[in-house]
């Protein structure tokens, strides 16, 4: 059995955020990255021939990940992260006036955000893609 810790730790070496850092250090890291875990799984099920077993009360999963399970959970997690990361840029956007949104915020780095999450999005069709490739059973067919 693998625990979420294992991909958390994965996700935390490709991401540098203070705020998680700050969620961290009070304690509440894993219960609020967990929903991205979540939504990584329900991706990384489409291609997987088995769906993985996710247990939100033991924080395990019923088998032993490879490491290219984790792997591609967490590059999945840091996916999800930069979504919420550029929605909440344009969220703040829509609250500013547009002079104040492009002095005093992070307007200047939503356009590399962006390219950052397409880049990513990319990224982890490529593992998934690989990954559904790796994993058929062509004889079956």
């Amino acid at each position: 059995m693998t625990s979420i810790g294992e991909v958390i730790n994965l996700f935390l070496m490709l991401v540098n955020d203070y705020k998680l850092k700050q969620i961290f250090d009070l304690g509440n890291l894993e219960q609020y990255v967990e929903a991205w875990l979540r939504m990584a799984i329900a991706e990384f099920d489409r291609v997987r021939s088995q769906p993985l077993a996710y247990d939100p009360i033991t924080k395990t999963f019923s088998e032993t990940l490879t490491n290219e399970d984790l792997v591609i959970l967490s590059q999945l997690m840091v996916k999800y992260w930069l979504t919420k990361e550029v929605n909440d840029v344009l969220a703040m956007e829509n609250v500013l006036q547009d002079h104040d949104f492009t002095r005093h915020s992070e307007a200047q780095n939503l356009d590399a955000k962006r390219g950052l999450l397409n880049r990513q999005i990319e990224d982890c069709k490529q593992l998934l893609i690989q990954y559904g490739y790796d994993h058929f059973v062509w004889n079956h067919v």
